[in-house]
């Protein structure tokens, strides 16, 4: 009897081990950075990240002031944290075979991300590329854009950033994202730029770009044509 429950106890081990060694499986790599950037695991511990540091599902990325990164992910979908950024790796599921199973859900708790998708979003279920922040979620449709989150403030994260009224911003350069709450939908198309108040706030489009000051980056995910100018520009040196 000993023996058996000696058996049952190392499979279960390596049973434990199995699961725990896929939850912690890469999903993306760091592949431009400029300044500093850390990770908090899921079990708290903070590392400092460089370029070609693996990203998992669970991490929390933090920008410092002046900082940039720039992330690739495994179906080919893009990433650019601004300065003074946090953003979680909520979900991520790819597999080249499975397009039903697509998933990738983010959640930025703090500054700007822009975004490019890969071939999440743009096979299989539309709806599996989320953007999540504190007022609303943003579905992702084979389009690139910027996104401020600046609910309790974004300063340092734009040039002009800080002079923007809280709440969350959007500009979409190509295709088409979605910013919704408990109050209401809005799409917001190439060339224009959303915003929601609050959570009790619906979503609404703006006439003009209020702001967002999105111009400088020191290399760019190879958007051009974009709404706020937020494409490569002169000075940019374009990562593919």
């Amino acid at each position: 009897m000993k023996t058996i429950n000696l058996t049952v106890l190392v499979f279960a081990a390596l049973g434990a081990l199995t699961i725990g060694a896929a939850v912690a499986a890469p999903v993306g790599e760091i592949v431009y950075i400029a300044g500093t950037l850390s990770a908090q695991k899921p079990d708290g511990t903070v590392k400092i990240l460089s370029r070609k540091s693996e990203i998992e599902v669970g991490d929390v990325l933090s920008t410092e002031k002046d900082s940039y990164v720039q992330i690739n992910f495994a179906d080919k979908s893009q990433a650019t944290l601004r300065p003074n950024s946090r953003l979680k790796i909520d979900a991520y599921h790819f597999n080249e075979k499975d397009p039903e199973r697509d998933n990738l859900l983010f959640s930025l708790l703090k500054g700007g991300l822009r975004t490019l998708t890969g071939l999440i979003g743009k096979r299989g279920n539309q709806d599996a590329y989320r953007l999540k922040t504190a007022t609303a979620s943003i579905g992702i449709r084979g389009s690139s854009g910027d996104t401020l989150e600046c609910s309790e403030g974004c300063a340092g994260v734009t040039s002009t950033s800080d002079k923007l009224s809280p709440g969350v911003y959007h500009a979409t350069y190509t295709g088409a994202y979605i910013m919704s709450n408990e109050r209401g939908s809005q799409l917001i198309g190439e060339g224009q730029f959303g915003f929601v108040k609050d959570a009790q706030t619906a979503p609404v489009i703006l006439t003009i770009d209020p702001g967002m000051g999105l111009e400088a980056m020191p290399f760019s995910l190879g958007v051009r044509g974009a709404a706020a100018g937020g494409g490569a520009g002169q000075n940019e040196c374009v990562m593919h």
